[in-house]
């Protein structure tokens, strides 16, 4: 899915990466608030929705090779991260909704999620 039908799906703001939104493709996304879990969890070019809104939200990213990143809740990054954002060509959006609405209309648009390996008894 293109980030841009991403955008139209949860009617998110674009915060940077306008000119980025045709080209990015998304296969699967990711939400956590717990940069832990996403060093754990996600997979290279997954979407990462989260609630923090901190630089280290796009340093994870960069090192998960994570395209970009959805704000829930109408949060907004600091400007540090927005910074480090634009000079890694990092997509950044806003999403009004909260993180299990945002997360249900991109699961309903086919979006698919992480596969979190199970852990045996």
């Amino acid at each position: 899915m293109k980030l841009k039908e991403i955008v139209s799906c949860i009617g998110a703001e674009i915060l940077y990466g306008e000119n980025l939104l045709e080209t990015v493709e998304i296969e699967k996304a990711y939400a956590a608030d717990l940069m832990s879990d996403v060093l754990a969890f996600a997979w290279p070019g997954t979407l990462l929705l989260t609630g923090l809104t901190n630089v280290q939200i796009v340093r994870t990213a960069q090192m998960m090779d994570i395209p970009a990143v959805i704000f829930v809740r109408g949060k907004r990054p600091q400007e540090e991260a927005v910074a480090l954002a634009k000079n890694v060509g990092m997509p950044l959006l806003i999403s009004s909704m909260s993180m299990y609405e945002t997360c249900g209309l991109l699961y309903k648009a086919g979006l698919s999620p992480c596969i979190i390996p199970s852990r045996e008894a």
